[in-house]
């Protein structure tokens, strides 16, 4: 859990940078930050999908996963949105807004712990560090998600540093379970990591094209390819 908690550290000192910066920033400036940071969120969403998707041999490009990650997204969406993942989630960030005394709190608390949660990073790290004591990954992410958290403070405000504890949560889950990784087969990481970068591409496009979609209900897509290849 140390890289984990390196991890957490980071976001939380991110985040305080943004803040120092975003005073003595123009006010105006929040927008065409976020446009930008959206920009990069797109870039490594699609990224992350198409190194999954797409495998060169031989000089054939071959792809694989569109029709899983068409009914994860279509299935996952529809029980979030009957759960109503978002609601709540933005409830439960409201909750701290009102606790802290703090503005748009959900805002940043929402989509900052989809991002630094959501990828490969959040999951291999982890099983690496508990299973063979290598940290580079979560090393890696922290400088990664360090950064990302200076961009976000200074576009969300305060809500950003809440996912340092969704980050401790998740990543914390993993290095717990990761037992339960050893002999996964890659097809069903391949697949897992396809639906987790779309919805990471969706956050962009909210950020981009002021675009209302509400990517909280989309997390069940993530099951979806798990299930799917265990009784597959």
């Amino acid at each position: 859990m140390i890289g984990t908690l390196i991890n957490t550290g980071a976001i939380v000192l991110g985040t305080l940078i943004g803040l120092l910066l975003k005073k003595a920033l123009p006010k105006d400036i929040d927008k065409p930050i976020m446009t930008v940071e959206g920009v990069a969120i797109m870039i490594i969403g699609l990224n992350g999908m198409l190194t999954r998707m797409f495998t060169v041999e031989d000089g054939k490009v071959s792809s694989h996963g569109e029709l899983i990650l068409l009914i994860s997204l279509v299935v996952g969406t529809l029980i979030g949105t009957l759960l109503d993942l978002d609601g709540k989630i933005a409830k439960a960030g409201n909750a701290l807004e009102r606790r802290f005394g703090k503005d748009g709190f959900a805002g940043g608390f929402i989509n900052a712990s989809l991002v630094f949660c959501i990828g490969a990073m959040s999951i291999m790290g982890p099983i690496a560090e508990r299973l063979e004591g290598d940290m580079s990954i979560l090393l890696e992410k922290s400088i990664m998600d360090g950064i990302s958290a200076i961009l976000f403070a200074v576009a969300m405000g305060w809500g950003v540093i809440g996912a340092a504890v969704s980050v401790l949560a998740v990543q914390g889950f993993f290095a717990l379970l990761a037992n339960l990784f050893v002999g996964v087969s890659s097809a069903m990481l391949a697949d897992f990591f396809i639906v987790g970068f779309s919805i990471i591409m969706c956050i962009g496009f909210n950020f981009t094209m002021n675009t209302k979609i509400k990517t909280a209900n989309m997390i069940p897509a993530l099951l979806v390819p798990i299930v799917y290849n265990l009784f597959t």
